[in-house]
């Protein structure tokens, strides 16, 4: 009768009890929470690490091939003195190499990067004009989400590397640029298609066309501009002024110049119009092929795994539009280590269930008290992921990690309150009152047991740089789900217990009379082992200390590493040839190297950037770069035993190699913190013979540590290649009319080639127009050498000393005269010579300060020394080539060639008359004067049949024949 009616009124006794009265709330507030926190699951961000905002701004320069000495003074420098002023600056590195830069900022872990970085674009800013305009400048502030998180590597045996390169560009990464959370898809490899002017020397030289004037004329037609607007028929109308071409024919067809006869010279008669591709010194394969790759980054925000997702879907499609033979496949995907985190915490969630509830069955002997722990976890997990999401935490290692370490405590204070009122119940007390004398008993323990790991975690939330941002998750997630534990073990486990548990439908019986055997014979055990050890303290007390001190030897035997060992399913191969080594050199060596990574059993895929890099770097070399290798998932060795048998492989076989094998995750940590290597030794010096010294020194040293594999000693992997310097003679440069800067135009038109302002569009696409020689002239330094090119001063002809220290020198192809000093190697003066064409020979009259000059089209220009004024045009032959003066009788003469006759002028007077025309012999155009005699000597010859023009050679000249060589003498 008395458990009859303590069964009748089990509901009823001590209704004060606040448990009882405010169970249906709890469990209505607790419920709504739990599916909020399901819900927020599918919305909190997944990355592999916690959303981190590295202190550090990478600012990148791009100034084509400067040399290295002139980057560091002009560019890197004044960069460095500009951002100095920003707030919160703690460190300035810079690494310059030839033609790039990259300078590296470190602010304080506290500061806002979001607006540091605008105050270095700010200070950047202020710098920009000082530095040569052809610097492009950029600026990058680095978090996780910087580097790709899926690649994908196009191959094919069938499409040249430019139309590879034009599908990825514009076919494939537009679309890929528009899937939810994608922030960039950057294209690495191929050939970039353009279009090439090849200038013919001979036709230039014959036209009087130079490199200058070749490019500047496609500059001023391939244009597009609008004067205004104006209003017509109710509209508003935008006006065009363009001459913009859009394929090869009408680019050759624009105008270079115009002869003096009025004949226009195209671009076609002067140059070849060719596809080309853009000079680069760079190589990508995969899987040994030429290869595209298509790098994806994800937004700061988004979730790695639903990108991913959405990507290879995409992928997917884009594959059904893919001509034949191109393949399409993932070299690299972040995601996969992700999954796998979810999978281990889904796991462990998923275990830790089945262990509890068999732990509780097999001691309680009761499964409603298994069914109440088992409740208890799923509702934790899901408020803690709540929290997460309100916090803007992601799911990452850390956090999932977090999560899964918790279980276990989550579980233990489950198991304390449903064993607590168990264990009540079974001595015959009802079930609220049960669960409030096991509330009395255990709150302030379990309070204080939970408070325990709170506080251990907590003061982790302030540490700083990468380990804080890492310990910060851990340590907020587990402080979560641990106070979230507290609050259920407090209020939903017992209430479950009111709900759920059986009551006890026996006598009352004794604390333990009703255990299990199991049970029995556990506490049985426990109670020798107590009793063994209080009969021998002093033995106890030996055996703490043997473990305390073993636990101190163990723990300075432990090594430590930035992340807990891990295999990520790939890993990367950095690698650096020799300083200088060409890109063929590099790339002979590296084909071996990808056919033994090839050769282990457990790659499944490889890809290779040679002068290029996977993340961001501002600063490569044709003699560096980097492989990514994508191992099997199943497999029957390790990461570390894959990698270690590849590097003593390579180390063997390839010496002048230098390796370094580490995992994905790893490098991009170091990456970001500029510590590329787990150990960094800097050495400080203004002496940069001492540092070449050291360097070398101490690497060698280092290397013979026991459990060094792989060591840079910051001279060999940071050297550029070697560099010729073609000095410019200023003297000779000024006397054959040219300027250095010109010099230097002409001399890139051979390597890289000058390009002009303004693309071609061609079909919706830009192409770079590209003025560059053919290959030929760039076989050999002798070829480079070798090369002729025309000043753009013109084609200069005979000079004439003039007083005064001048020069005058006739400018055959424009038609001019151009006086320079002979002190200061100056041009003072360029005057026009009206009315003559193709002036050849030149001479001077000291006394009139005049100037003679032969013209073909039968004129002498006779013009004013000091103002360029032209004072007579007298007639004389065709084809002339000299001019001689005699100041003694005030005779100017012409010797012509191609009508066989000297002509002579008579200078004293004003209208200069021709007194005679001397017959003399066709070809006879040398000429020289013996002022004391006043006799005329030519040189001729008989000339037999010219050959035959060619393009190169329109006007071509009749050969001399064997002994027919004379000197003709006229005399008064």
């Amino acid at each position: 009768m008395e458990l009859r009616d303590e069964s009748r009124h089990k509901f009823n006794d001590d209704p004060r009890f606040w448990l009882l009265r405010f169970r249906g709330p709890i469990f209505f507030f607790l419920i709504v929470i739990t599916l909020i926190g399901v819900y927020a699951a599918g919305r909190v961000p997944i990355s592999v690490f916690p959303e981190t905002n590295f202190p550090r701004v990478v600012i990148g320069v791009d100034n084509g091939v400067m040399p290295v000495e002139q980057m560091q003074v002009t560019i890197t420098k004044p960069i460095e003195d500009a951002v100095n002023a920003v707030p919160g600056l703690v460190t300035v590195r810079s690494t310059t190499s030839r033609g790039s830069a990259e300078v590296s900022l470190f602010f304080d872990w506290n500061v806002d990067m979001f607006r540091t970085l605008q105050l270095v674009d700010a200070a950047l800013g202020t710098v920009r004009q000082t530095l040569p305009a052809t610097a492009t400048i950029t600026t990058n502030r680095l978090t996780f989400a910087t580097f790709p998180i899926i690649g994908y590597s196009l191959t094919t045996d069938r499409l040249s590397q430019t139309q590879l390169w034009e599908l990825a560009t514009y076919e494939l990464k537009p679309p890929l640029n528009r899937v939810q959370g994608v922030a960039t898809v950057t294209v690495q490899g191929g050939k970039i298609s353009e279009f090439h002017l090849v200038p013919s020397l001979a036709r230039m030289q014959n036209a009087g066309v130079t490199m200058l004037d070749l490019v500047s004329a496609v500059q001023a037609s391939n244009i597009i501009d609008s004067p205004g607007l104006y209003e017509a028929n109710h509209q508003l109308i935008l006006g065009l002024v363009g001459a913009q071409v859009h394929d090869a024919d009408a680019l050759g067809r624009l105008v270079v110049k115009t002869t003096a006869s009025g004949a226009p010279v195209h671009v076609s008669d002067v140059a070849a119009v060719e596809p080309g591709v853009m000079p680069v010194y760079t190589t990508v394969t995969a899987g040994n092929k030429q290869a595209v790759l298509l790098n994806i980054t994800r937004q700061p925000a988004s979730n790695t795994v639903a990108v991913a997702d959405a990507v290879a879907a995409k992928v997917q499609d884009l594959r059904k539009i893919l001509p034949a033979g191109v393949s399409l496949e993932p070299y690299y995907d972040q995601s996969e280590l992700v999954r796998g985190s979810i999978r281990s915490v889904r796991d462990a969630i998923l275990i830790g269930l089945a262990l509890a509830s068999l732990v509780l069955f097999l001691f309680l002997g009761d499964w409603t008290s298994s069914l109440i722990a088992a409740l208890v976890i799923p509702v934790t997990i899901a408020i803690t992921i709540l929290f997460l999401w309100i916090i803007g935490e992601s799911f990452n290692l850390m956090t999932l990690g977090g999560l899964a370490a918790a279980i276990g405590l989550v579980i233990d204070d489950a198991i304390v309150v449903v064993e607590n009122i168990v264990l009540h119940r079974d001595a015959g007390e009802s079930r609220v009152k049960a669960a409030r004398l096991a509330l009395r008993e255990i709150t302030v323990p379990l309070i204080g047991s939970t408070i325990t790991p709170v506080v251990v975690f907590l003061p982790l939330i302030s540490v700083t740089g990468v380990t804080g941002s890492f310990f910060r998750a851990l340590a907020v997630t587990m402080t979560a789900a641990l106070l979230t534990s507290l609050l259920l073990a407090l209020t939903w486990t017992p209430g479950l217990s009111l709900t759920l548990l059986r009551a006890n439908r026996g006598t009352r019986t004794t604390s333990h009379s009703r255990q299990s055997r199991l049970m029995t014979r556990v506490l049985s055990w426990h109670e020798s082992a107590l009793q063994w050890a209080f009969r021998r303290p002093l033995l106890l007390g030996g055996l703490c200390l043997l473990l305390v001190v073993g636990s101190g030897f163990a723990y300075l035997g432990l090594g430590s590493d930035q992340l807990p060992e891990m295999d990520e399913g790939g890993f990367i191969v950095d690698y650096i040839m020799p300083a200088g080594s060409s890109l063929t050199e590099t790339n002979r060596v590296l084909e071996h190297v990808d056919q033994i990574l090839r050769s282990l059993p457990e790659v499944e895929s490889t890809s290779r950037r040679t002068g290029l890099q996977m993340g961001l770097a501002a600063v490569t070399e044709a003699n560096t770069g980097d492989i990514t290798v994508k191992l099997k998932s199943h497999r029957g060795r390790g990461i570390d035993e894959v990698m270690a048998d590849a590097r003593a492989e390579i180390k063997k076989t390839e010496p002048e190699l230098d390796i370094e094998f580490t995992q994905v995750l790893q490098d991009m940590i170091g990456d970001l913190s500029n510590a590329p290597e787990p150990i960094q030794i800097k050495i400080f010096s203004n002496n940069s013979d001492l540092l070449s010294q050291l360097g070398p020194r101490i690497g060698d040293a280092i290397g013979k540590i026991p459990g060094v594999v792989d060591v840079q000693n910051g001279i060999e992997n940071t050297l550029s290649g070697p560099a010729t310097v073609f000095q410019v003679d200023p003297v000779v440069a000024a006397r054959m009319g040219f300027t250095p800067q010109e010099i230097a135009e002409d001399a890139t038109t051979i390597l890289d080639g000058v390009t002009t302002t303004d693309p071609l569009i061609a079909n919706g696409r830009p192409y770079t127009v590209r003025v560059r020689l053919g290959d030929e002239t760039r076989q050999s330094l002798d070829t480079i050498e070798n090369t002729v090119f025309n000043s753009s001063t013109g084609k200069p002809e005979f000079p004439a000393a003039g007083a005064k220290g001048n020069v005058y020198v006739n400018i055959e192809d424009k038609n001019e005269i151009a006086r320079f000093d002979a002190k200061t190697h100056t041009q003072l003066s360029v005057w026009p010579l009206t009315g003559c064409d193709s002036p050849s020979g030149l001479a001077f009259d000291p006394a009139g300060r005049r100037l003679f000059s032969v013209c073909d089209g039968g004129k002498m220009v006779v013009t004013s020394a000091d103002t360029g004024r032209v004072l007579a045009l007298p007639a004389i032959g065709d084809g002339p080539d000299a001019a001689a003066y005699d100041p003694q009788h005030k005779l100017a003469f012409s010797s012509n060639g191609q009508s066989g006759n000297l002509t002579v002028v008579d200078a004293s007077k004003p209208e200069y008359p021709v007194l005679q025309t001397v017959t003399t012999e066709k070809g006879a155009r040398t000429m020289a004067l013996d002022p004391v005699s006043g006799r005329i000597y030519l040189a001729t010859a008989k000339f037999g049949p010219a050959p035959a023009p060619t393009p190169e050679h329109p006007r071509t000249r009749p050969s001399v024949l064997p002994g027919t060589f004379t000197i003709l003498v006229v005399a008064k």
